[in-house]
């Protein structure tokens, strides 16, 4: 059964006068949480596009680099993401939704924000209602500051490079412990690791700019420390 199908029997599974946020509280098993994923991905999108007042073509190409969406599906997707446009509620509610479906794990949903900060960086902007908005997204989530600084140095067009809050580390870190920071951090974004917390197989494709950015970072790092005289063993 794809992850589509399952999508569709969760929002026939809405009963008159719920909204969509109310999916989130009946899923609980990781397999579930998938669903749950995918429909955060799509509902927190929507509400993200109404942030800077328009929803561009280059961000909607930007969902279907996180989600493959194949043509069968293409309905199922466009219904969650119309719900959830049109739904009155604020997506702070959805986004607290999310939170409680996956209670303290929080590597699900740094890799929802990790999508959602995707998808705002798409069209070569970062407007300021869309960071503002991801901004509260991630202190719902209750994620650590050097996350939002490292998925903003990563996507935001006018960051500056900073391949420290990449790894997590920060200039003053040991190297042995910013080389422990990036190996698990390429750990962690295995599709397997991925898809064991939670992350649909139709989303761990963003794993595959995360280890590029992660990589970079750390032969940055190492050139530096090099050039420094103190080159990694």
């Amino acid at each position: 059964m794809s992850i589509w199908t399952r999508i569709g029997e969760a929002l026939q599974a809405l009963r008159e006068g719920e909204s969509l946020s109310d999916v989130f509280g009946r899923l609980k098993t990781p397999p579930e949480q998938s669903v749950g994923f995918a429909i955060a991905v799509i509902a927190l999108g929507a509400k993200m596009a109404k942030a800077d007042g328009q929803v561009t073509r280059t961000e909607v190409t930007a969902f279907r680099d996180v989600f493959h969406i194949p043509p069968e599906a293409e309905r199922q997707a466009a219904r969650v993401f119309n719900l959830a446009r049109r739904d009155v509620a604020g997506f702070e509610g959805y986004a607290a939704s999310v939170a409680r479906m996956f209670g303290d794990r929080s590597d699900p949903l740094a890799d929802l924000l990790e999508g959602l900060f995707h998808i705002a960086a798409a069209d070569g902007e970062f407007h300021p209602d869309e960071e503002r908005f991801l901004r509260r997204v991630w202190e719902i989530f209750g994620l650590p500051e050097t996350l939002f600084r490292g998925l903003r140095s990563r996507y935001a067009p006018d960051a500056e490079p900073d391949p420290w809050a990449v790894l997590g580390v920060t200039p003053d870190t040991p190297l042995p412990e910013i080389r422990r920071a990036w190996r698990a951090l390429v750990r962690d974004s295995h599709p397997d690791r991925m898809m064991a917390r939670g992350v649909p197989e139709e989303a761990v494709r963003l794993a595959t700019q995360r280890l590029v950015d992660i990589n970079k970072a750390w032969e940055e790092i190492s050139a530096m420390s090099r050039a420094a005289g103190s080159a990694p063993g």
